[in-house]
């Protein structure tokens, strides 16, 4: 071989090498690119949309780099409310402060961090309470859902396919949460563990008895439909049953709300029965620690009336 033609060789050997590197590169480029436009669709669902286009976007990424930002995110996911967490974390420090301000201007000084404290507890207990909501709202749907699945498998579909018309079917929550469902399992997930990330993100008793019901008709290949048809009956009578003891509980539930708010009238009704009582009370030690004891026991009462008030069913 004359070393023309070895130059020649070693030149379109070169030449392919960068071709296919391009190519290489192209796929890798486009690939990562229906990556990142997959986890955004994924991501930027109606009830958690996207931050770049939301407001304080700059915020809200460095605070989802946080484990508490990201473990905020995940609170905020399960209660479908329409915010990011930059935008809830600026909404409740406003809050906390407002409070401070408020108690300081309107009590005493003392009152100040305490009525802060309280703006953190109602932060995390509107959340708790969303977050309830959504999973009440959720268990009265699963009678339709569990109805829809099982006509859908009785009209010889598959399971995976019947999820996703029934997600395409039903309102919110269930038809996002059947939508992600739907999503995981596009991706590759099994239906176990679709159907278990549904359950942690919702718990009840009411889902994981359907969860498991289509987990293990799905495993064994048992019949799904006279499964399900038998778990819509069992459902409707639990729902009719929740609601008969939501009714009856009401009372008790205002009780327990009532408790602390005749607390906070006293004090009211203290400072404006003499003026600077408060402040005279709280500029000791005895008159500090009597007040955090006042709020500890009355804090104590409310939890113990909801806590006797709850009844699994």
């Amino acid at each position: 071989m004359t070393l023309d033609h070895l130059v020649r060789l070693t030149l379109g050997a070169t030449l392919l090498a960068c071709v296919l590197a391009v190519l290489a590169l192209r796929a890798y480029a486009a690939g990562r690119a229906q990556r990142r436009e997959l986890v955004a669709r994924l991501s930027a669902t109606p009830t958690t949309p996207a931050a770049d286009s939301r407001r304080l976007a700059r915020l809200d990424r460095w605070l989802r780099r946080t484990g508490p930002g990201r473990r905020l995110g995940h609170r905020l996911a399960a209660t479908g409310l329409d915010v990011t967490v930059g935008e809830f974390t600026v909404a409740v420090l406003a809050l906390v402060t407002g409070l401070w301000i408020v108690a300081q201007s309107l009590l005493a000084a003392f009152f100040g961090p305490l009525a802060a404290l309280l703006g953190l507890w109602a932060a995390a207990t509107f959340l708790s309470w969303q977050r309830n909501k959504r999973i009440e709202k959720f268990i009265n749907q699963l009678p339709e859902l569990a109805r829809l699945l099982a006509n859908g498998t009785q009209a010889g579909l598959a399971l995976r396919t019947a999820i996703t018309l029934a997600a395409e079917e039903m309102d919110a929550p269930a038809g996002e949460e059947l939508g992600k469902v739907s999503d995981a399992l596009a991706l590759g997930h099994s239906l176990d563990d679709a159907l278990g990330e549904l359950a942690e993100r919702l718990p009840s008793r009411e889902l994981v008895v359907l969860v498991t019901t289509l987990v293990l008709s799905h495993r064994a290949g048992g019949q799904v439909v006279g499964s399900l048809r038998n778990l819509t009956d069992t459902l409707e009578q639990r729902k009719e049953t929740r609601r008969e003891v939501r009714t009856q509980l009401s009372q008790v539930m205002m009780t327990a709300y009532a408790v602390p708010l005749i607390g906070l009238a006293v004090l009211l009704l203290m400072d404006r029965a003499g003026s600077g009582v408060l402040d005279r009370m709280t500029s000791t030690f005895v008159g500090q620690a009597a007040v955090v004891i006042a709020f500890g026991l009355y804090a104590v009462g409310f939890f113990v009336i909801r806590r006797l008030s709850r009844i699994d069913v």
